[in-house]
């Protein structure tokens, strides 16, 4: 950029002496100062009268050279917004398994029906407070008789125990639940991914509590999830 400056008529007219000197060396001074902040170039060309008495008129132009640089300024970046991760609680709770009661499976009086004789009030147990097992037992003075229902991994784990370990024979009853497998003494059944075990203890020919097992188990897949 290129800005002529004329010089204010203190500058010109006539002077005296060194006054006039002195004059024009504050009239530079003051000229300096107003121009900021960068100057590429002055040119003063000026005829100054020596200290004497002779008077001049002085003349100046002035030639400025300005180089202005523009710095760009990145705007600001607004604030990185993260995709909160889904929350998986709602997912775990949906992967459980379902909380089956043994004992709201098959009732006191229907053990007994199966039993053939009067059972006791259920007893349930479990680990960490979960009831995995149901058991109904006889009257210690009267015949024996004991009935269990056991849900959850531990009634697959014994089927497999029983069937693939041990080689028990195994019967596969249709019409009850998704799968019934029945064998002397026990008979498991499995409801989707759910599956329960209903086990017999009694003292006669095993023969004789196939068909009422059978009946048992078909009550037990009706109340399974």
């Amino acid at each position: 950029m290129t800005q002529r400056v004329h010089l204010p008529p203190s500058w010109g007219g006539k002077r005296t002496g060194c006054e006039g000197e002195d004059n024009d060396k504050r009239g530079t001074a003051r000229m300096w100062r107003s121009v900021t902040p960068m100057v590429a170039l002055v040119g003063v060309a000026m005829a100054a009268t020596a200290c004497g008495g002779s008077t001049k008129t002085v003349t100046a132009t002035v030639t400025v050279t300005a180089t202005v640089t523009e710095t760009a300024t990145a705007p600001a970046s607004g604030p990185v917004v993260s995709a909160a991760p889904a929350s998986a609680g709602s997912s775990e709770v949906a992967s459980l398994p379902p909380v089956i009661d043994p004992c709201a499976l098959l009732t006191q009086a229907e053990a007994s029906t199966l039993a053939g004789v009067k059972l006791n009030a259920a007893v349930s147990a479990g680990a960490g407070g979960d009831k995995t097992l149901c058991q109904y037992t006889s009257d210690p003075s009267g015949p024996t008789a004991q009935v269990e229902i056991i849900v959850g991994d531990g009634a697959k784990k014994e089927l497999d125990i029983d069937r693939d370990t041990l080689g028990h024979t195994f019967t596969s009853v249709p019409g009850i639940g998704d799968e019934a497998d029945q064998e002397d003494g026990n008979i498991f059944i499995r409801k989707g991914d759910n599956w329960a075990d209903i086990n017999l203890v009694k003292l006669n020919d095993p023969a004789q509590n196939v068909q009422p097992m059978q009946t048992a188990a078909k009550i037990v897949a009706s109340r399974l999830p």
